[in-house]
């Protein structure tokens, strides 16, 4: 088995895109920062979602059963580290712009793509949880920059374009 430190240390060299997960629901709002989310097929549409036992939110994203992944823009960078520190629930949110989605989950109006999830199964591997999510519905802001997580490191990736859409 791998050590845990040099393991850590190689996962900084992999690139992954930088997204805020927040639910809301009879548990209460609560939202993260993870890199930590990849599509599993989209037949059904559905993401996996990695979430840390240990942050205060884990509870109420299991309880409150829904979730929307925002995907981030280049310019959130100072959001995405709010939502990745120990700063009340309400402070996180605070100075970005909210949107409810039909599941009752805020979702960042600006985010570069959104997610709005149902969990349909859970697992346990060590210290995260490994979320199932059913993607009920979607949203894409065509413009913008991503935002990625490399080397212990935010860096902006892609070029502002208009959509494509209409492209062949």
């Amino acid at each position: 088995m791998a050590d845990s430190s040099r393991f850590r240390e190689a996962m900084a060299h992999l690139g992954a895109a930088v997204s805020i997960v927040t639910t809301d629901g009879k548990a209460g709002r609560a939202g993260v920062t993870v890199s930590a989310v990849c599509s599993v097929t989209d037949s059904p549409a559905t993401l996996l979602v990695c979430i840390n036992r240990g942050s205060r939110s884990h509870a109420a994203f299991l309880e409150n059963g829904v979730l929307c992944v925002n995907v981030l823009d280049a310019a959130h960078q100072e959001l995405s580290g709010r939502f990745a520190s120990r700063i009340d629930t309400d402070s996180r949110f605070d100075g970005a712009r909210w949107r409810l989605l039909e599941s009752g989950v805020p979702a960042l109006e600006d985010a570069i793509a959104i997610f709005d999830c149902r969990i349909t199964s859970t697992s346990e591997v060590g210290t995260h949880t490994v979320l199932l999510c059913a993607v009920q519905d979607v949203a894409i802001r065509p413009d913008g920059r991503g935002l990625i997580y490399f080397r212990r490191g935010y860096h902006p990736v892609g070029e502002t374009r208009p959509s494509l859409a209409g492209a062949r």
